[in-house]
């Protein structure tokens, strides 16, 4: 998708995306990211270590919880939560900036955050991922071989949860088949960008 278009307004698409831990969010995202240049994650902030292969400022902003304490008294973040114990938080002059730059924002977000953003009037595109069933769910997140059952057991309790905003959604894309849920996620951008309220008023008045 190219910058070159004099019809689109400046500013860029927020397209935030949430989904039970074992959906498959994340490999779904990254597919987006590969086929549109001009969408791009904002890199959150967050109390968890670093895992194996991540590097701070490319996957995560690793910070201690004494200044993402900070961060948030500042007002620094548009959305907060805490997963699993650890505290992420999404900057919001950098989704801003990015945004005004005409970049397309991807948030990869928990239902918590997404809430959030909603509340405080943001605009953006709402997509929920979900597995076909939560029988399904629980055997991918076993099959995984990450966690243990009580861990599984807790991941499955907050997706019920989860499940229950089916509201706060725009798009619910139910992942059956990894291919035929990349095309669609990637319908959803598309049909977002042809949105009339995209459309720069002044080069229509001038073409039409």
């Amino acid at each position: 998708m190219s910058n070159s278009t004099p019809w689109r307004k400046q500013r860029g698409l927020l397209l935030a995306v949430a989904a039970p831990s074992g959906a498959g969010k994340t490999t779904l995202c990254v597919q987006m990211t590969e086929r549109f240049s001009r969408l791009r994650y904002a890199i959150s902030y967050t109390t968890r270590r670093p895992r194996e292969g991540e590097q701070d400022g490319e996957h995560y902003h690793f910070v201690d919880t004494g200044r993402f304490d900070e961060m948030i008294k500042a007002g620094d973040f548009l959305e907060w939560a805490e997963v699993h114990g650890n505290f992420y938080g999404t900057p919001k002059a950098e989704v801003n900036q990015m945004r005004d730059e005409g970049i397309d924002v991807l948030l990869d977000l928990d239902v918590q955050g997404v809430a959030t953003i909603k509340e405080m009037g943001v605009d953006g595109v709402f997509c929920l991922i979900l597995p076909p069933s939560f029988d399904e769910l629980r055997a991918r997140l076993t099959s995984r071989g990450k966690d243990t059952e009580d861990e599984i057991d807790r991941r499955m309790t907050i997706a019920v949860k989860e499940v229950a905003r089916i509201d706060l959604f725009d798009y619910v894309i139910i992942n059956d088949d990894l291919e035929e849920s990349s095309r669609t996620l990637e319908s959803v951008i598309r049909a977002a960008h042809a949105r009339r309220t995209g459309l720069d008023e002044d080069w229509f008045r001038r073409t039409f």
